[in-house]
């Protein structure tokens, strides 16, 4: 990503998170960003992993620089994410987190909770997510410590 080019965002949700998405989806739109919707689009039923695991994959191959995820919780759309290897899914319900998210742990995908957080709340968190950029530091060697977890376990599995 270029220093002067806003980040590509992609964004999923399952049937329940759907109306929030929307609503971050244009939010982040009306911003200039470019934004891609992975669904879901209706009030069908859909399982979170299916709707987490093509937003996280488009993260890991570099397709998007970050990622919007909303369930019910946020906590099941974040631990798919988080299965694809080389992707950091947070799960963000505040200001500081939304912020440390991105700043020390370098995520690229944060989540929402659809039922446990209000719209206003989730584009307010979006916002501080976005304006954020990894600082690199002390943190960093966390950071390369919790990739080098997922590539283990990735070479165990092929």
């Amino acid at each position: 990503m270029a220093e002067s080019a806003k980040p590509k965002i992609v964004v999923g949700a399952d049937h329940l998170g759907r109306e929030l998405k929307d609503l971050l989806r244009d939010h982040l739109t009306a911003q200039g960003y470019e934004v891609r919707d992975m669904g879901t689009a209706t009030s069908d039923p859909v399982d979170y992993p299916d709707v987490a695991l093509p937003v996280a994959q488009a993260i890991a191959k570099g397709d998007f620089d970050r990622g919007i995820l909303v369930c019910g919780t946020g906590a099941g759309v974040c631990v798919s994410a988080n299965k694809v290897p080389g992707v950091i899914a947070v799960q963000v319900s505040d200001p500081y987190t939304a912020e440390r998210a991105r700043a020390s742990n370098n995520a690229q995908i944060i989540t929402f909770g659809a039922l446990t957080i209000g719209p206003a709340t989730a584009k307010a968190l979006t916002d501080i997510f976005m304006a954020a950029e990894f600082q690199g530091g002390g943190s960093a060697k966390k950071v390369q410590k919790m990739l080098d977890i997922d590539q283990h376990y990735k070479k165990l599995a092929s």
